[in-house]
């Protein structure tokens, strides 16, 4: 079997590596991913030199008074953990983004460079999405072959009928899942909103959960398209400067409110417009997770 999905995935890290990254950017492309876990759970692994937002703590004073540098112990996870991929497939992920890139492949590259990671790293790595109203769910394995697999499913589920949202996918976790997990959940601002409190509640307060927002094209121009119903948007909407005005105050709405639900349950979170440099977002997100543990 090719790799395809792993493979892209694969030269699109060693691609942005070559170009200029920041230290904490790079250090996530080292394999330095573990700031994703709460807690010291951690074995010694080597010293580094002090960036910006390091924790004071791991600094080797002795070390740093030898070398005249600040230098930070670095530590490694003691054990394997399980990251499960809780990807939107939802036929809105058909649309576009604001760069133009459809919003589904931008989904699949942002979770399988998370995925990837987590798999270079050792640890287990899992899926869950719907594929004609049917639970899919690949089991917790290590390995790129798993990965692919996964990927390859969540793309054979964006299809145009597809209607699901997460809320079924957090009720299988509740209800089925017991081992503890870290959580990353692929959805748009629409699905972000339509998340159930209740169903949050429940999740937070036994996994860690981090969550990647895709955004949404602007919805107005010469030639829109409708995923839903499948049309053009005739060009009297499409190009109404009066709906535009409207359209973007709902859009700014509903990202208020997917903020603030996001906020009230401490998930950290990013919005990905596009593959290009999805490297540094996916960093921005474990070090947004790291700050708020």
């Amino acid at each position: 079997m090719n790799l395809d999905y792993v493979s892209r995935i694969k030269f699109g890290l060693k691609r942005y590596k070559t170009i200029a990254t920041d230290k904490a950017t790079s250090r996530i492309l080292d394999g330095s991913y573990n700031s994703i876990y709460k807690g010291r759970s951690m074995n010694f692994d080597e010293l580094r030199e002090y960036v910006p937002g390091d924790d004071v703590k791991d600094i080797d004073w002795k070390a740093t008074s030898r070398s005249q540098k600040v230098l930070v112990r670095q530590y490694i996870a003691e054990k394997k953990h399980n990251v499960m991929l809780v990807m939107d497939a939802n036929r809105r992920m058909l649309g576009d983004t604001k760069t133009g890139e459809d919003k589904g492949d931008v989904a699949l590259i942002a979770g399988g460079t998370l995925g990837y990671l987590v798999t270079d790293n050792g640890d287990y790595v899992s899926g869950l999405y719907y594929h004609d109203e049917k639970m899919e769910r690949s089991p917790f394995k290590t390995g790129f072959l798993n990965l692919e697999f996964l990927l390859e499913g969540y793309h054979k589920c964006l299809t145009p009928t597809n209607k699901s949202d997460l809320n079924g996918i957090l009720k299988y976790i509740i209800y089925n899942i017991k081992r503890r997990m870290i959580i990353v959940m692929i959805t748009d601002t629409e699905g972000i909103t339509k998340l159930e409190d209740s169903l949050l509640g429940q999740i937070t307060m036994v996994h860690d959960c981090l969550l990647v927002n895709v955004s949404d094209a602007d919805l107005f121009g010469k030639k829109v398209y409708n995923v839903e119903k499948n049309v053009y948007f005739p060009p009297y909407i499409s190009m109404s400067k009066s709906l535009q005005k409207k359209q973007k105050q709902k859009q700014e709405e509903m990202e208020k409110i997917a903020t603030k639900k996001l906020n009230r349950y401490g998930i950290p979170w990013v919005t990905v417009d596009t593959t290009e440099r999805i490297d540094s977002k996916i960093a921005e997100l474990l070090e947004k997770n790291k700050s708020v543990n």
